[in-house]
């Protein structure tokens, strides 16, 4: 048997599907009208990015092997970084659970105007869903309500969200933000690129805005939180020093002016006491005003400084579905699939042949 005999020509296969073309047309047909009737009903998508740059924290001795490591494209790190939240940490640092719900209070505003108020209230009641999957959504919600206990839970004090104890409504509307909330790092860098996705563009704008500024200012925190309790400390101190000389300040006075033109040497001794006193408050109030001097020269050295590359702008064009796209590829899809039915008896004949012939060699 020649291999000749079992490879079908090119030729007659084509000939084979052009004998079927109104086959073909019909499928197509339908393919489109059930790919526009699937897709055109799903809410449209906007996409609204950042760029954000953060300043380095990286020890001297690190930093020129660092330079020498990124010229050839090698990344070592943030070196002698004494943070323990670092750029490459970040996006998981925005997929937490607490970073989501502190986002809940963003104030929102779409582009018609119609709505605007917080991002949770926006989540939870203004979410635009596919019709024909709303029977869907409500016989799922009718079985939760028969056979799952709903938490009740997870209310903070003044009716914030506790992001250890969430609700079952708010647990979704955490992971839905999650999963529309994009950090990405790059690693030669360090560029921190921020993507939100939402059903309206200004929306998608505000939250990107929104997102950066919150991670600035949680990494603002951290990184100063040690110089600003250096600096609660010694400005506490120094509230004391100087009650301490105004009182000392203030004794002395009194003696001075009660004691007026005694020579005794008992008043004097008390006299000389109470100016050593002064003195000494006086030195310490001095001492202390330093250090909190010192300790806001530090607090200001370790308060990061960010360089925003690139603001988000209110996109002009959704972001998804690719509805084209889509047809496109079920078209393709039906016409494959229509094919291999058209020519399956040519293609099992060929996959046997060659099959034999592996096992005869």
């Amino acid at each position: 048997m020649s291999t000749d005999n079992k490879i079908i020509p090119a030729k007659n296969i084509f000939n084979k599907l052009w004998a079927k073309k109104f086959l073909f047309l019909k499928v197509w047909i339908i393919t489109f009208i059930l790919s526009v009737a699937y897709i055109v009903p799903q809410p449209r998508t906007y996409s609204a990015s950042t760029l954000l740059a953060p300043e380095m924290a990286s020890g001297d001795e690190m930093g020129g092997l660092s330079a020498i490591a990124s010229s050839f494209g090698f990344n070592l790190g943030e070196g002698g970084s004494v943070d323990a939240i670092y750029p490459t940490l970040y996006p998981d640092l925005l997929s937490s659970n607490d970073f989501i719900v502190s986002l809940f209070d963003v104030q929102v505003k779409t582009i018609d105007g119609e709505i605007q108020t917080d991002l949770y209230t926006y989540m939870l009641k203004h979410q635009k869903k596919t019709f024909y999957m709303k029977p869907i959504y409500w016989v799922k919600s009718q079985f939760k309500k028969l056979f799952d206990k709903q938490r009740t839970g997870g209310g903070g004090e003044e009716g914030r969200v506790n992001a250890s104890f969430l609700t079952e409504q708010q647990f979704n509307i955490v992971e839905n933000l999650k999963s529309n909330i994009i950090c990405n790092v790059d690693q030669l860098t360090s560029v921190i690129s921020i993507k939100v996705n939402a059903q309206d563009p200004l929306v998608a704008a505000n939250l990107a805005d929104s997102v950066c500024a919150r991670l600035q200012n949680f990494i603002t925190e951290y990184r100063t939180s040690k110089a600003r309790i250096d600096l609660e400390h010694y400005e506490t101190l120094v509230r004391d020093a100087q009650k301490d000389f105004e009182k000392a300040q203030l004794e002395y006075s009194n003696f001075c002016d009660s004691h007026r033109n005694m020579t005794s040497q008992a008043v004097m001794s008390e006299r000389d006491k109470l100016e050593v006193e002064c003195s000494i408050a006086l030195n310490k109030y001095q001492a202390t005003s330093a250090q909190a001097e010192n300790a806001k020269q530090k607090l200001q050295e370790k308060t990061p400084a960010f360089t925003t590359l690139q603001n988000a702008s209110v996109p002009l064009r959704p972001s998804a579905p690719k509805r084209m796209f889509f047809c496109l590829g079920m078209l393709i899809l039906a016409t494959i699939i229509t094919s291999c039915k058209i020519l399956k008896t040519e293609l099992y004949s060929t996959i046997v042949f060659f099959s034999n012939k592996k096992t005869n060699d």
